[in-house]
């Protein structure tokens, strides 16, 4: 089932609504509908267009059994993309954007392999067994820190078929990476963004929460539409 992105849904949701003209980059030109009061309006028809492009991409990738990995370090976003993923079992990175997270694997391999370890050492009661209430504590807090960091992605296999970055320009770097490794990389880009290294350009108001989580939903559908897909073949 193809997923449809809806306009006035995302008129409401305010994703429309770009920065102030005055910041503006000039290779989003061919997203913007309007200037309005010193600001950039962003055209959702482009929008629309290019969610309809990028949602089968996704269902692909998902179909196909490939990681989709969701990105949003931004403070508001990484709630509602966080639940998006979680709610079709995709990576997520809603933390800071550890450079090399994509392309150094063997480094990423090392701290998830630790991380796998504190876990299953912490839940079977070794540690308490073994050492001192501080000495756990302490393993404790080294556990969370690495769950906070890296647990979104723990048990993605392999490096993601597709890269779905919700701020491109806070999340710059996972941009670059992504691209370095040939990946797809689709990404919402409000009007200031240099939407260089993008394969799909989702232009959208990248501070509004509500359009953000909307957006996340079009992609967690795809996720889940791809793996419905390959159940059904399956069987």
């Amino acid at each position: 089932m193809a997923i449809k992105a809806d306009i006035e849904e995302l008129f409401k949701a305010g994703a429309h609504f770009g920065h102030k003209a005055n910041k503006w980059h000039p290779k989003m030109a061919p997203y913007i509908h309007s200037k309005r009061k010193g600001g950039h309006i962003i055209n959702l028809e482009k929008t629309v267009e290019q969610l309809d492009k990028a949602l089968p991409v996704v269902t692909a990738a998902a179909k196909a059994g490939k990681p989709v990995l969701f990105v949003a370090t931004k403070a508001q976003l990484k709630s509602p993309v966080k639940e998006a993923a979680l709610e079709v079992n995709s990576p997520y990175v809603v933390e800071r954007w550890f450079g090399g997270m994509l392309t150094n694997q063997a480094t990423m391999q090392a701290r998830i392999k630790r991380l796998k370890m504190l876990e299953a050492k912490m839940d079977s009661g070794e540690f308490a067994s073994r050492y001192s209430k501080l000495e756990v504590q302490r393993l404790q807090e080294e556990l969370d820190q690495l769950e906070k960091q890296f647990g979104g992605i723990k048990d993605m296999q392999g490096v993601p078929a597709v890269v779905i970055v919700f701020d491109a320009m806070t999340d710059a770097i996972a941009v670059r990476e992504a691209r370095k490794m040939n990946l797809t990389v689709i990404a919402v880009c409000d009007s200031n963004v240099d939407p260089t290294g993008v394969d799909y350009v989702i232009p959208a108001n990248d501070d509004a929460t509500s359009g953000v989580t909307l957006i996340a939903s079009y992609f967690r559908d795809a996720v889940k539409a791809g793996q419905g897909e390959s159940k059904s073949e399956t069987k």
